[in-house]
């Protein structure tokens, strides 16, 4: 089996186990009165396995996906691209532009002539 699998089946493996505490604690707990709802209804396993089960997908993808990051080089050598510096203020300075803006309307005159209610 590939190495990249078998860490994936692992991954769900402990997944399944994070859920099966994360529900257990929920209805310890009784969040949101889960307890009640659950343990009152005739169907209530269901929900249960619906819990386990889609909190399994989330739980196993965060920790494969926490696996897969880990799985990278510790390269020691030059890592990314060009250390230069970046210009801030000449670019800020350049990019510089003057608007002309015209004086003595206030927001109300500009109402008036656009006939805006206020």
């Amino acid at each position: 089996m590939p190495e990249l699998v078998r860490l994936y089946i692992k991954n769900v493996i402990f997944g399944f186990f994070i859920a099966l505490a994360f529900v257990g604690l929920l209805l310890w707990f009784n969040v949101g009165n889960l307890w009640h709802l659950i343990s009152t209804s005739d169907i209530g396993y269901i929900a249960v396995a619906l819990l386990v089960v889609f909190n399994t997908v989330v739980f196993s993808g965060v920790q494969f996906s926490i696996a897969v990051m880990r799985m990278g080089s510790d390269d020691e050598g030059s890592s990314g691209g060009k250390r230069d510096a970046i210009p801030t203020m000449q670019a800020a300075e350049r990019l510089a532009i003057r608007i002309p803006v015209e004086e003595g309307r206030t927001r109300r005159q500009l109402d008036q002539q656009l006939k805006r209610p206020r």
